[in-house]
């Protein structure tokens, strides 16, 4: 019997559990955290062991295969010894799809994809496809495969997850964009991290596409390199990417007239999520006027320049999904009023050079809101804006009051992860919710 070590107890590891089970593995599930009691009874369910609070290395490192979480870092203690006992690190996704008939529509890029993904997603929901929803979104992809297998599913992808996807193969893939992120996971090389988003096309054939933003300024080079037979360097717990010669559908933002599209999500960005939508579900076979309808009537995502409400006459925007700097770029060029930027968090080697220009230009003032905002600070404490330093989604709310008049906006952006404060994105996003609906 295969031995299947799991190293992670969140919503893609207890489904990557319950599926290996199903396929005969002897499973082991280990989390350095605290399991969250749902997970744990859907593990005693299944009479799945389980340990929480640490890592047995015993029960670890006799595994055939360990199954990572995908933000659990290749240095950490466990995972470096896996790799030095020369047992391979895979992803859910890459475990669940030996064990699924559906297709694929896989979605990456640095910024576009949690719209994209959702906005695919609902069409081919209301085209009736039998469609799952998983990846960085929605149910595990491995308990889906195991409960109840789809036609069709539609993934959105991180680079981590990327990383340890090997055999993998997207029958759609979609690349939004390539901008600066999670550099510290990618030893602050841009290339390290370009490198992981090109493996969305790994294993792709003729037979496949590969959809993106053609005025991106990495992909295309990054597709010439590969052409002249150009091979990344693996990262510790990942493999060398495979090559792929999918057929290519690139677009350009000016399609979006000459399509005579229109979509009900404001802003430049998101007309390029609708193309790359659109032009994913042409692929699968989706009625064009369908698709049109779709477009027209998304209800858009949450923590995505969300609405949250107008108190005062002041507006407030939730986008606490803007982790890094390019997505607070594309909300604050959204901004039509003068804007209160809410941002900070856990800095992952940002450049805030990038956007110093656009909030001098945008914002009437700042709102720093982390754990340490120091490097906030040193970027933007000679802009000329006021400044206030908060540590609390409360202390932040209050400021910002403090700061708006009516006409105004409060953006939620903070172009940093939320780990500081937060117990994640969303929670962050809920919390800013919650402070400015009961103010």
């Amino acid at each position: 019997m295969k031995r299947l070590a799991i190293l992670g107890a969140g919503e893609s590891g207890v489904g990557t559990a319950i599926l290996a089970q199903k396929n005969g593995y002897d499973v082991f599930v280990s989390d350095m955290g605290t399991i969250a009691q749902r997970y744990k009874a859907m593990l005693d369910e299944h009479q799945i062991r389980w340990e929480e609070g640490q890592h047995t290395e015993s029960e670890i490192v006799n595994a055939d295969e360990v199954v990572k979480s995908p933000g659990i870092p290749d240095n950490a203690p466990m995972v470096k010894t896996v790799i030095k006992e020369g047992i391979p690190v895979i992803s859910e996704l890459e475990f669940a799809k030996r064990y699924s008939r559906g297709r694929c529509v896989c979605i990456t890029g640095s910024n576009g994809k949690t719209t994209t993904t959702s906005l695919i997603y609902y069409i081919m929901q209301r085209a009736k496809l039998d469609v799952g929803l998983a990846g960085n979104i929605g149910r595990s992809f491995a308990l889906q495969v195991a409960e109840n297998d789809h036609e069709w599913y539609v993934l959105e992808i991180s680079s981590f997850q990327l990383d340890n996807m090997f055999d993998f193969r997207a029958d759609i893939a979609v690349l939004m964009n390539i901008t600066p992120d999670h550099l510290d996971r990618y030893d602050f090389t841009m290339q390290n991290y370009t490198d992981s988003k090109m493996r969305i096309i790994q294993n792709q054939t003729q037979r496949d596409a590969f959809v993106y933003w053609d005025d991106d300024e990495h992909i295309n080079a990054e597709l010439e390199k590969r052409r002249k037979g150009y091979a990344p360097q693996p990262t510790p717990s990942s493999q060398r990417a495979r090559k792929g010669a999918p057929k290519l559908y690139a677009f350009r933002d000016d399609d979006f007239e000459k399509l005579n599209l229109s979509f009900s999500q404001l802003g430049q960005h998101n007309k390029r999520n609708a193309l790359a939508a659109y032009i994913a579900t042409r692929l699968v076979g989706i009625d064009e006027k369908l698709i049109r309808q779709c477009l027209d009537d998304f209800p858009g995502v949450e923590h995505r320049l969300e609405k949250v409400a107008v108190k005062g006459g002041v507006l407030y925007i939730n986008d606490s999904k803007a982790t890094n700097v390019d997505a607070c770029n594309v909300a604050l060029q959204a901004m039509t009023r003068p804007t209160i930027l809410i941002i900070g968090g856990k800095d992952k080697g940002n450049d805030y050079s990038a956007i110093y220009g656009l909030v001098k230009e945008k914002c009437k003032a700042l709102v720093f809101l982390g754990a340490d905002n120091s490097k906030l600070h040193a970027a933007f404490d000679n802009s000329g804006l006021p400044v206030a330093d908060t540590h609390s989604m409360a202390e932040c709310v209050k400021a910002c009051r403090d700061f708006a008049t009516e006409g105004d906006t409060v953006l939620l952006s903070p172009c940093c992860a939320s780990f500081d404060l937060f117990k994640n994105m969303e929670d962050r996003g809920e919390q800013f919710k919650h402070c400015v609906t009961e103010a």
